[in-house]
């Protein structure tokens, strides 16, 4: 039977919510299916965590794979003192455990990239695993490996799919997730090779550039005055949808970039634009004079169907704005 632990540093336990939200199946059906044994969970377990630790350095237990989820909390000056955890700081336990794990995958944001703990001005001294934001390292350094010989498998999100997190443990737990399948920042890229805007059934406001200016329901783009991150954010959400329906573009949320290492950016629901009008992160793969020259015809070639919705109707019968 193959094992996993699951193990928490600083964060919300935003995961483990998404997590009990799987079906089709859920955790306990995946469990099963998957010959697998949870040996031990911060919410989940009633047992003490400490012996089982210590049965998996000492090698009495084999373990699988340790899913980590939030920061490594480095603070207060290197100590670790900020989070301790079972007699002593969880970076220690970390940096015990990781070499005795066939497969480690940080699951969501903070344990990826540090995510909100790690924001400036960061006062616990936060990381992610084997990333600090965009740097490669983190806590566990940039040439470390797994027993399978694959670095920290990052599932980025605040929080990740639940699909996300089952299917990534399946492959482990079958050993068919290889180093290919990963991105440069060890994403796997079956759902990190497409940005948000991928799905999003706002795609033909973006393209005519039809911005919407207030939030709802209402048609048009929450890219260019809004401050949405889907057309610069690598992430699945608009094709594997959250419970099964939706996303936070289809009810009128701007995309928060959260699957990325510089989330959170705390610029939300307002798009940064330079003097020019501009918006200063333009989509991934488009130059500025190109957005520029296409920005101008989208304009003036935009279908009548797609600009009515945004008038109201007078009682006339007249559309206007």
């Amino acid at each position: 039977m193959k094992t996993i632990l699951w193990l928490q540093g600083g964060s919300c336990g935003g995961n483990t919510l998404s997590l009990l939200n799987a079906s089709d199946p859920d955790i306990l059906q995946f469990l099963d299916e998957n010959n697998a044994k949870l040996i031990w969970h911060p919410s989940l377990s009633i047992e003490s965590a400490e012996s089982i630790l210590k049965s998996i350095i000492d090698q009495r237990i084999e373990l699988d794979v340790l899913m980590f989820e939030g920061s490594v909390v480095l603070g207060p000056e290197g100590t670790g003192l900020f989070n301790l955890f079972a007699g002593m700081p969880m970076k220690e336990w970390v940096s015990k455990l990781a070499p005795m794990s066939r497969y480690i995958v940080a699951v969501g944001d903070c344990a990826s990239f540090g995510g909100i703990p790690a924001a400036e001005p960061n006062p616990t001294e936060s990381t992610g695993l084997q990333y600090y934001k965009k740097e490669l390292g983190g806590f566990l350094g940039k040439d470390f490996r797994s027993k399978s010989g694959l670095p920290v498998i990052n599932l980025a999100g605040c929080p990740a799919h639940p699909s996300w997190i089952l299917t990534v443990l399946h492959l482990v737990l079958t050993d068919r997730l290889t180093p290919d399948m990963l991105d440069e920042y060890g994403r796997p890229k079956m759902f990190y090779s497409t940005t948000t805007q991928f799905g999003c059934p706002r795609q033909p406001y973006f393209t005519y550039k039809i911005a919407l200016k207030e939030l709802g329901h209402k048609e048009g783009c929450l890219y260019f005055e809004l401050g949405c991150r889907g057309p610069y954010t690598r992430s699945s959400c608009n094709n594997i949808l959250w419970n099964n329906q939706s996303s936070k573009t289809r009810v009128g949320t701007p995309c928060m970039g959260c699957t990325e290492f510089d989330f959170p950016t705390f610029n939300f629901f307002r798009t940064e634009k330079n003097r020019s009008g501009i918006p200063k992160r333009l989509p991934l793969g488009v130059s500025r004079g190109s957005y520029v020259t296409f920005s101008a015809i989208a304009k003036g070639s935009a279908p009548a169907f797609l600009l009515k919705p945004l008038f109201k109707k007078k009682e006339k019968g007249d559309w206007i704005e």
